[in-house]
């Protein structure tokens, strides 16, 4: 049997570079998300600016999404062509000229930009994983929870900043979208410093050749790519109803944004902290019953609508929980960076897919029984399917028959 590519490691990082490459994931991680939160607080002033209607503004937050599950197969075909180094500088240029195209006049440029940003995320999000597990394979769980602190953080300041942004001096809603190009930019800088390495994750693929059915024919597999949907669209789905429901229950418009922040928050330390737990463990099926468990507990709270600051805490918890498992099962249950990069692939595209259609669905059973009840039933179902997905993403290989 030939040996794994994950063994047949590059040269050893110097500390300069492992420095310089922690730093450049660090900030790759903290272009992932701003991007695409920056825009909701802001959707009322675009649409009042450009007269768009509600479902044509809403769809900005929902064409990246679509962008994600579009592109993410692809993106280790890319990478295996040109470089993932070379691939991941790419995506951060595409990502920096979609940010600067919604900052020109027009409706055209803003929806331009705004899928130039959701393919150029998508990439990134794809190959990070196999990056990690390339450079990183004794540290992938604190390589994995520092990314993904900083995305998070990041994320929320998105959300929160928008608003406060736009309104100094005659900056308006596209200086506030523009203004994150910064960060953009400095993660290209940082990054170039990757381009010179003699050899790409990928590399010691192609040389040492071995003989793996598809990804798609794996149930490992698939039992990742489910949990990481179900995440996603408990996710998205809450962060676009979340306010409303809680508005439901008696609380005013600013303290249902505040509850919305304070779910980002509850995710940030837990996005840390699970991924290194992850990794220390022989299988994760017990953290995929506590991340179940609370979601459960934490979606039944909203139902009832009873202790919702610690419902919307719990649901927090939940949800960095997912995530970081989520990423981490990329890497746990594959033997190289390649197949990591590949699993990432499946697995968002679909898990994407589902974050998109997520809020939809909610909405329309929303519409249809007037009523939340009906839409929360509904979310109270995925948990048990996170569960079972769970269970068999959270030990073994993908290579392993069904």
């Amino acid at each position: 049997m030939n040996k794994p590519a994950s063994q047949i490691h590059t040269q050893p990082l110097t500390k300069g570079r492992y420095w310089i490459l922690l730093l450049g994931i660090i900030l790759i991680g903290s272009n992932l998300r701003v991007p695409i939160t920056s825009v909701g607080p802001l959707l009322s002033a675009i649409r009042d600016d450009l007269g768009l209607s509600h479902s044509v503004a809403g769809s900005l937050t929902t064409v990246p999404l679509l962008a994600f599950a579009l592109l993410s197969p692809f993106a280790p075909k890319i990478a295996k062509k040109l470089g993932t180094e070379m691939t991941i500088f790419l995506a951060l240029l595409v990502l920096t000229i979609g940010i600067g195209t919604r900052f020109l006049p027009g409706v055209s440029s803003l929806f331009i930009g705004t899928v130039l940003v959701g393919l150029a995320i998508a990439v990134c999000n794809v190959l990070l994983p196999g990056l990690i597990k390339n450079n990183f394979p004794l540290q992938m769980g604190l390589m994995t929870g520092i990314y993904a602190v900083f995305m998070n953080v990041f994320g929320a300041l998105g959300s929160g900043l928008s608003v406060p942004i736009s309104s100094i001096g005659n900056i308006g809603w596209r200086g506030s979208l523009g203004v994150w190009g910064i960060l953009s930019c400095l993660a290209i800088i940082i990054w170039a410093f990757q381009l010179n390495k003699k050899q790409d994750i990928h590399s010691n693929v192609r040389k040492q050749p071995t003989k793996t059915k598809s990804i798609w024919k794996s149930s490992v597999a698939w039992k990742v790519t489910v949990f990481m949907g179900v995440q996603s669209f408990i996710f998205y789905t809450l962060m676009t109803w979340m306010p409303e429901i809680i508005q439901n229950n008696g609380y005013s418009t600013s303290a249902s944004g505040w509850m919305l922040s304070l779910l980002q928050f509850a995710i940030i330390p837990i996005t840390f902290i699970i991924p290194i737990i992850a990794g220390k463990l022989e299988n994760q099926r017990v953290l995929a019953v506590f991340t179940a468990v609370l979601y459960f507990i934490g979606i039944s709270g909203l139902l009832l609508g009873v202790f919702l600051p610690l419902s919307v805490v719990v649901i927090g918890i939940a949800s960095g929980s997912a995530f970081g498992l989520s990423m981490m099962f990329f890497t746990l249950r594959t033997n190289d960076s390649q197949q990591a990069s590949e699993l990432s692939g499946m697995a968002q595209s679909i898990g994407y897919l589902l974050a998109a259609l997520g809020p939809i669905v909610f909405g329309w059973l929303h519409d249809v029984t007037s009523g939340w009840s009906a839409p929360l039933i509904l979310l109270l179902v995925m948990p048990i399917i996170l569960f079972i997905a769970g269970m068999g993403a959270g030990k073994g290989s993908i290579e392993e028959k069904a």
